[in-house]
């Protein structure tokens, strides 16, 4: 570590990004570090564990954690995004409440009552007010301030970058002091398999519609470096039933091989090297609700 380890005044900790599902958690935290470590998709409910990202400046290091959106589950799988997304909201130093820039659903109404609860410092951001304009955003903020007594409010546009500079120092003052956790050259502390996995699944949201992506899964099954460069990548694209392993697999495999070659992209971009992506399809009948198959998946 450099001399940002060294600084009395150096400050450290974690924040969790909080907020229903697509209003932009990923997109900001991505924009924050400076790389693609979530997935981005314009369905709902895209993360599902708990992505964390590390931005250290010459003033802090701040461990961010991308939650799944808050929603009302459907299956054991739903349950466990909520209970994770919950469990690191209380661990959290700083919690960051998102919300896009319009008025406050009742879903919004009763997270923000939820994190209210948590007693922690918390910033409201307005996500999106790109899209909006002044004289609607301005009243709009005053209703959000009488919801609950925020650390800072802040309108930002993730997706353009606004404000988000000043965001990050706003941050970094509301943190303890403390010596960084993590070197300050990383980004994150996850494995590379978590984003391998991630990249493929991402595409299989992008390229599927309607219950597939939400009833998909992917699995790194073998992982290993080839003679000359690059590495071999086997894995397989978990789902429910045989009609969607049949769309997933394509006339032909034409689907599977628009996913494996998007997804390729993806992860060359990521890790900085050719990858050879071998993909495979398999059903495991209503995975989403059975404790072991969740479990050896990584989900509980």
């Amino acid at each position: 570590m450099t001399g940002t380890a060294a600084r009395e005044d150096f400050r450290a900790g974690y924040i969790a990004l909080a907020g229903l599902p697509n209003v932009g958690k990923s997109t900001l935290m991505n924009r924050i570090v400076g790389s693609k470590l979530s997935i981005v998709t314009p369905k709902p409910q895209t993360t599902r564990g708990v992505v964390r990202g590390i931005l250290t400046t010459q003033k802090a290091q701040m461990i961010f954690f991308d939650t799944a959106g808050i929603h009302r589950p459907h299956d054991r799988l739903g349950e466990c995004m909520v209970e994770s997304a919950r469990a690191t909201f209380r661990d959290a130093d700083i919690i960051y409440l998102l919300t896009e820039a319009g008025e406050p659903s009742p879903e919004q109404l009763e997270l923000t009552q939820q994190v209210s609860e948590l007693g922690k410092p918390t910033f409201l951001i307005i996500n999106k007010v790109d899209l909006v304009r002044k004289d609607v955003l301005l009243p709009l903020i005053g209703r959000f301030s009488a919801m609950m007594d925020f650390t800072e409010i802040v309108p930002v546009s993730a997706l353009q970058g606004d404000n988000v500079d000043e965001l990050v120092n706003l941050s970094a003052a509301c943190l303890p002091a403390s010596p960084p956790y993590y070197p300050e050259d990383i980004m994150s502390d996850q494995i590379e398999r978590d984003f391998i996995a991630e990249f493929i699944r991402e595409q299989v949201f992008k390229n599927t519609r309607e219950e597939i992506p939400y009833s998909s899964a992917v699995v790194i099954e073998e992982m290993q470096e080839r003679t000359g460069g690059g590495a071999f990548i086997r894995a397989s694209v978990i789902v429910e039933k045989d009609s969607q392993k049949a769309i997933i697999v394509g006339s032909r495999g034409s689907m599977i091989k628009k996913i494996g070659t998007d997804s390729r992209r993806e992860i060359e971009a990521f890790m900085g090297y050719k990858v050879f992506l071998e993909l495979f399809v398999k059903v495991e009948k209503n995975w989403r609700d059975d404790p072991k198959a969740l479990r050896r998946l990584g989900f509980s």
